[in-house]
C-alpha cells in the first residue's frame, strides 16, 4: 500500500477531488442534465425517446451519451434493435438533484425554496442551516 496516497476521497489533497472535477464537468451541460432527470424518472428509455424528452435531436442526444457512458453514468442494454440506455448508479442523480435544490435557493430571494415544502418523506435529511 503507498503510505502518501490519500485513502479517504473527502480529504482535501485526495487525488479523488480531480475526478470528482471531471464529474461536475460533465454534469455542468443542461442537456446532460435533463437527461439524468428523464433516466431517473423513466429508468430506461432508447435515444429517440430521450431525445424528445430533452427536446434535441437524437444525434446530440447520442453524443451526449456516449460522453456520459465513457464517465460510467450511463449504461446499455440491447433489446432487439434498440439499445436502451440507464443510469449506472444514484450517484450522477443525486448530483443532479442537489444542484437544483442549490439553483432554487439561489432565487429564492428570502423565501423557502421549493425542496423545503415538500412532504417529508421525499426530503432527504438536511442540516439545519440548508
Amino acid at each position: 500500500m503507498n503510505a502518501d496516497k490519500k485513502i479517504c476521497g473527502l480529504d482535501p489533497s485526495s487525488d479523488y477531488v480531480d475526478l470528482a472535477a471531471e464529474v461536475l464537468g460533465i454534469l455542468s451541460d443542461p442537456t446532460r442534465i435533463r437527461i439524468v432527470l428523464a433516466l431517473r424518472r423513466a429508468e430506461e428509455l432508447p435515444v429517440n425517446a430521450l431525445a424528445e424528452i430533452v427536446g434535441k435531436k437524437p444525434s446530440g442526444v447520442s453524443q451526449h451519451l456516449a460522453r456520459m457512458r465513457m464517465a460510467r453514468m450511463v449504461t446499455t442494454r440491447h433489446e432487439g434493435t434498440s439499445v436502451l440506455y440507464r443510469l449506472t448508479d444514484e450517484h450522477a442523480s443525486a448530483l443532479v438533484i442537489e444542484a437544483i435544490k442549490q439553483a432554487e435557493h439561489a432565487i429564492a430571494n428570502g423565501q423557502l425554496p421549493p425542496h423545503h415544502s415538500s412532504p417529508p418523506e421525499f426530503r432527504p435529511r438536511e442540516s439545519p442551516d440548508a
